[in-house]
């Protein structure tokens, strides 16, 4: 069953409710740009390249805008909080912008359980580490959301996860990563258009190939 959040009534929605909450996990500056743990806010912002919207700092500790996708109302957001605080932005967010069946709710994502350049639709399931998520779940109490997981490898040892996300990404593996990121901006298109399932067939187990090796951790850098 689908978990519904009820909107507080403590403040006025804006607007209509969008058809569609994106949200993109990362963190705020510019010496987290371009690592694996930022690829929910790469996404962000091609999509919103596509669809012509310009992100803005809003009140829900995030960049946001509203951008109209085939006659669609879609919110696009970033979270300013780091990304172990994400629940602290995404829960104001899901109730300004009226989210009540949470399958209206995008988290796009690292993932590092899957391999370097596969792309994976899911609703709900299990957090497999991530703190952005662990933080989101807290907030709204159920991850019963919509996740599009970006693999990026496991490191060669789980002392070294932190830094594997966290550091800049080298060029073999920049390519993989910006054509992924491409698939899951489509994946949200899609997912729009025709429903998390037919996302899910279209787009679950699609592989980047790795230049110089198989997708996973032993990939070059």
């Amino acid at each position: 069953m689908t978990r519904v959040i009820k909107r507080r009534t403590d403040g006025p929605r804006r607007g209509t409710p969008a058809d569609l909450l994106v949200v993109g996990l990362g963190n705020p500056g510019a010496e987290y740009a371009g690592s694996r743990h930022n690829l929910g806010f790469e996404v962000i912002d091609l999509l919103a390249q596509r669809h012509h919207g310009a992100l803005r700092k809003g009140k829900e500790k995030a960049l946001v805008d509203e951008v109209r996708i085939d006659g669609s109302r879609v919110a696009l957001a970033e979270p300013q909080t780091f990304m172990n605080l994400s629940g602290e932005s995404v829960l104001p967010l899901v109730r300004r912008y009226g989210i009540e069946d949470l399958h209206r709710l995008v988290i796009v994502h690292d993932e590092l359980d899957l391999p370097l350049g596969r792309l994976k639709v899911k609703v709900g399931g299990g957090l497999a580490g991530h703190n952005g998520l662990r933080s989101i779940k807290a907030h709204l109490h159920t991850d019963d959301f919509v996740r599009i997981r970006i693999g990026v490898g496991k490191p060669p040892s789980k002392e070294q996860g932190a830094n594997h996300v966290l550091k800049k990404v080298g060029k073999s593996q920049r390519s993989v990563l910006d054509e992924v990121a491409a698939l899951a901006a489509d994946a949200v298109e899609v997912l729009l258009a025709s429903g998390v399932e037919d996302a899910m067939t279209r787009f679950n187990g699609t592989d980047i190939p790795v230049p110089g090796g198989s997708p996973g951790a032993g990939a070059p850098a």
